[in-house]
């Protein structure tokens, strides 16, 4: 493949999108329930779009937040329910929109007294605490598209566990956003209140300054200051800038935050491997400034986190972007032999596409490995009972149990992974490669590719079916296994096909944010054959899209 002229390179600070445009189409544009486009839909992680398209105006988000209002009513939540949001302009402009239906509907809205921008992690952790405590159960809902283009929307409820919502309470909200959507009897839903923050009924409450404090109920946080280890870290724009700032503050730790400008423009971010700006701190194309920093700097460690702060990406002086699957393994072998708290013969959670090198690293302590669909809502309850120590997705999304082996968030957290990083290096005194050599682990012959598709198609590439690779010869290698369903211990339909090579494997799937699907691959043999089996396996699906 062909990269794009700008890939991986640093843009001067320019205008990457129109605010004005994506401002104004936010508010004017009303979407047409008949075009399957604009309507309301539940992806991975909540709905997203653009608003200039009509996928994500103010009356999606008016009809999202009215239905989950209804929704706790069905559920019986009374307690407060926690907002947050990312830099995205669309979540900026979607937080008004989101407080004024809320208070108007009489829930007691909780937002941070300390921080402008809230991320994923917090209003997970803040959600676990308050329901420990609490008689009243509370929830939250986060406005992010995640590491999406800046000029993306997204929205995603968090229910009382504190981690992404399940498949019921997802099919109740699309639906009912969709019905609220079509009708023409509830205009007035869609008339907003000027002045939302002088409701008392919205309180500014301590979610940042607890989130930090409780990280030393999770991570050795005296051990990463003893060891002097030097943290670079990137926000990426993102609401996690003033979280490590404060960690900073707190903890005292030597940390440099190399890029704390925050702009919608995200113009400082360089394009992925396709030319689109994505905050993917997964993609060593996007993380292209971090990994040149570490180059020119005396720094130990550098780390960044995606816009919400769910997603963690971990640069080596001398190395670039370590494998995102790699550092899973490397952390969860880490945490089982130095978490002496921890419930023994308790699981791993991992995603049908995450590299099998985390099963490997589970099977030798005896963990058990919950294979599950993409999308971690499907750790939620595993984590809620602490029956999983630790779960983790090849996206550089991962989160795990506390010091005494408690749920710690239900949601990822990528503050805490970076944090992690600094801690086995200054606990091991390995970097972490070093590490995972002494252990025995290496990157293995991995990789996912994504490739965009138009929606008609998309139907199309769920139709393939695993019988149509049955007794197949793929790159070489002999097919053993094909299937929809994930084999974990909670089973469900994995959104494409896996199949199962004797020399590796791969898997596709249609993304649930994006109008591109994804190919994963992984090779025993070499990352020669596994582009080789990506290269193949992408000639036979174009071959039976129409």
């Amino acid at each position: 493949m062909q990269l794009p002229l700008y890939s991986g390179i640093r843009l001067e600070p320019v205008k990457t999108i129109d605010i004005d445009v994506i401002t104004k189409d936010f508010f004017t544009k009303i979407p047409d329930p008949l075009i399957l486009e604009q309507r309301v839909k539940f992806g991975t992680s909540g709905h997203r779009g653009i608003s200039l398209d009509a996928s994500f105006t103010m009356r999606h988000v008016v009809a999202i937040t009215q239905a989950v209002v209804e929704y706790r009513r069905m559920a019986g939540i009374t307690g407060p329910i926690f907002v947050g949001n990312d830099t995205h302009i669309l979540s900026i402009l979607s937080l008004q929109v989101v407080l004024s239906v809320l208070l108007r509907a009489g829930c007691e809205v909780h937002i941070d007294k300390y921080a402008v921008y809230t991320p994923t992690p917090a209003i997970s952790r803040a959600i676990i605490r308050h329901n420990r405590e609490h008689s009243h159960q509370a929830d939250g809902l986060i406005i992010t598209p995640s590491h999406n283009p800046p000029e993306d929307g997204g929205i995603k409820y968090n229910p009382t566990h504190g981690g992404p919502a399940g498949t019921e309470a997802t099919a109740f909200i699309e639906r009912r956003a969709n019905e609220i959507l079509e009708s023409k009897a509830e205009p007035s839903i869609f008339m907003l209140a000027d002045k939302p923050h002088t409701s008392p009924l919205l309180k500014a409450v301590d979610i940042c300054v607890g989130y930090v404090e409780d990280l030393s109920k999770v991570i050795d946080i005296q051990t990463i200051k003893e060891s002097g280890v030097r943290l670079a870290v990137d926000p990426m724009g993102g609401a996690s800038g003033h979280y490590w700032q404060v960690i900073k503050n707190i903890y005292g730790l030597n940390i440099k935050i190399v890029n704390p400008v925050t702009d919608p423009h995200f113009s400082f971010i360089p394009p992925d491997e396709d030319g689109i700006v994505r905050m993917d701190c997964s993609s060593a194309f996007s993380m292209a400034s971090l990994i040149e920093y570490m180059k020119q700097h005396k720094q130990d460690i550098g780390v960044a986190n995606d816009p919400d702060g769910d997603r963690h990406g971990i640069v080596l002086p001398g190395h670039g972007l370590i494998s995102p699957n790699l550092f899973l393994a490397i952390a969860a072998n880490y945490l089982i032999t130095h978490r002496a708290n921890w419930t023994r013969n308790a699981g791993i959670g991992k995603t049908v596409v995450t590299s099998d090198i985390i099963s490997q690293v589970a099977k030798q302590h005896s963990y058990f490995v919950d294979d599950t669909p993409v999308g971690f809502k499907w750790f939620v309850n595993g984590l809620h009972s602490s029956e999983l120590m630790f779960a983790g997705e090849e996206s550089s999304g991962a989160t795990f149990a506390d010091m005494n082996g408690d749920c710690w968030t239900t949601d990822k957290d990528g503050i805490l992974l970076c944090l992690l990083a600094a801690e086995i290096m200054a606990k091991t005194g390995m970097t972490i490669l070093e590490y995972g050599e002494s252990i025995g682990l290496s990157a293995p012959h991995y990789v996912r590719k994504t490739y965009p598709i138009s929606p008609e198609k998309i139907a199309a590439l769920k139709g393939i079916t695993p019988e149509m690779f049955k007794g197949k010869v793929i790159a070489g290698g002999r097919v053993e296994q094909a299937f929809t369903e994930a084999p974990g211990r909670r089973g469900a339909h994995i959104g494409g096909v896996k199949v199962r090579l004797d020399n590796g494997w791969f898997a596709f799937r249609p993304s649930g944010t994006e109008p591109v699907y994804k190919i994963y691959a992984e090779s025993t043999l070499s990352r020669k054959h596994r582009d080789q089996l990506v290269e193949e396996v992408n000639r036979i699906i174009e071959y039976m899209l129409p």
